[in-house]
């Protein structure tokens, strides 16, 4: 966050699934259809300006039949019943990173257009 100038306090994080699963497995599509209800409540109440999606199983949620590698680092805008319309801006998990050195580049790269996005947000 100190890369983009954000503080902590101005930002909320989120899981799509509320427990982590055993042997820190990838969260089944049960288990994360189970914890949707609480997503969506939490998206509510906090109403961010931006919702940003860190690795493949949180995007999607949001952005069904997307790859990863076509959408990270693109803002979109969807529908999401319950909510309305949100921007949405996807990024590789940081953890991504520790695995694939190559990736580091590309999140740091990603991570910086955030403040760019929320700029754009605030113009419309």
């Amino acid at each position: 966050l100190a890369i983009i100038n954000l503080k902590r306090e101005n930002v909320y994080i989120a899981n799509v699934v509320k427990c982590r699963p055993p042997q820190n497995r990838d969260p089944l599509p049960e288990e994360v259809s189970v914890c949707w209800p609480w997503l969506l409540e939490q998206i509510k109440i906090i109403q961010p300006k931006l919702i940003v999606t860190l690795g493949r199983h949180s995007m999607e949620r949001f952005l069904p039949n997307q790859k990863i590698s076509a959408v990270h680092g693109k803002a979109m805008r969807r529908e999401i019943d319950g909510i309305g319309k949100q921007v949405f801006y996807t990024l590789y998990h940081p953890a991504a990173a520790l695995y694939n050195g190559s990736m580091r580049e590309i999140l740091i790269k990603d991570f910086k257009r955030i403040p760019k996005v929320l700029k754009a947000i605030e113009k419309i």
